[in-house]
């Protein structure tokens, strides 16, 4: 991590494109240094992406994140050369893999070894990159490429991309230290869990690959919810955090917070399908833990926690039960209240 002040991003994963990149203009003129989209099945962050660099001139476009699975290294590393190039060179590479099932049942891919697999493919992607300097002859455990350039189609990446790689459990979390620039944290991500998992997953992995801790960066995702009723921004974020709470994979999160026991309720409910009672099972330490909500002021306040924790804080505004209108507001308050001069 750097000694600099956290830089302030937010996420605009959420409603239509031309929402996304409304959001992303508005961020950008507010002065906010980066902007970030996902995707899904419903979603591709590569459109997206291209629609932000279009959209904004100054800040950073990044992925937090893109699949690092479903896609050939080949075709993923012309993508993000593209896409850096459309940006003007502002492009963050966020991958990320999804959960084991994630890669069996909606890619067909080998879901064992995630963290593997990620630490096969940056270093392979960086070989695509200088693909112009020469040949790449790669045999892996999951990739396979044998490519020479063609003189007149390739030219030398103006830039070294950065690669931030995703992890919620210790050994993910160590692929970033280990090859990647930076980690992009998971919303559940409390303090507490920075502090006791994160940052010390990071420099293991670092130190296995005899890097210095303070070269790999953190791009901590913030779960932010702001109205003037208090009450409904906090119930947002419960919501939010229940979304989250019915995969077993986070379990984890939830014990070294202290919330195992409320976890389990919010799972229990989800099999009933019964989102209230997901969203009842979240206490208010729970919310409190895990997110930043409430009035502007306070959201304000409450963000400088994670100031001395991540090189980039990210705004992530919640998005599960709740109305299009009131996502939009939330965004628009984000914006207002707590960009980088707020």
């Amino acid at each position: 991590m750097s000694e600099r002040p956290a830089r302030r991003g937010i996420s605009v994963f959420a409603g239509s494109i031309e929402e996304m990149t409304s959001a992303a203009a508005a961020a950008d003129a507010a002065g906010f240094q980066s902007v970030w989209t996902s995707e899904l099945y419903n979603r591709s962050a590569t459109i997206t992406l291209a629609a932000l660099a279009d959209r904004t001139a100054e800040c950073a476009i990044a992925s937090g994140i893109m699949y690092g699975v479903g896609r050939t290294p080949l075709m993923l590393a012309a993508e993000a050369r593209d896409l850096d190039e459309l940006s003007g060179g502002r492009l963050i590479l966020g991958l990320g893999t999804g959960t084991r099932r994630m890669i069996s049942d909606w890619h067909g891919l080998d879901g064992d070894a995630p963290a593997t697999r990620m630490e096969e493919l940056v270093p392979l992607l960086r070989s695509l990159w200088r693909l112009a300097e020469q040949p790449v002859e790669h045999e892996g455990r999951f990739y396979r490429c044998k490519i020479k350039a063609l003189d007149q189609l390739t030219e030398p990446l103006p830039r070294d991309i950065p690669i931030f790689t995703a992890g919620v459990n210790p050994r993910m979390i160590e692929v970033a230290g280990r090859v990647a620039d930076g980690l992009v944290g998971h919303t559940l991500f409390s303090p507490r869990y920075i502090e006791d998992v994160v940052l010390p997953a990071i420099e293991r992995g670092a130190c296995v690959a005899g890097r210095d801790d303070g070269e790999v960066g953190f791009a901590a995702m913030v779960l932010c919810s702001i109205s003037d009723d208090e009450l409904t921004a906090r119930r947002e974020a419960a919501a939010m955090i229940a979304f989250y709470g019915s995969v077993k994979t986070y379990a984890r999160i939830f014990e070294v917070s202290g919330f195992a026991t409320e976890a389990e309720k919010i799972r229990d409910a989800f099999t009933r399908r019964d989102v209230a009672e997901m969203t009842a099972a979240v206490s208010d330490e729970m919310v409190d833990a895990f997110a930043v909500a409430g009035r502007p002021q306070d959201v304000r306040a409450r963000l400088r926690r994670y100031d001395a924790l991540a090189d980039h804080v990210i705004l992530f505004p919640p998005s599960f039960d709740i109305a299009l209108e009131r996502r939009t507001e939330n965004v628009s308050l984000l914006i207002e209240h707590c960009h980088p001069g707020a």
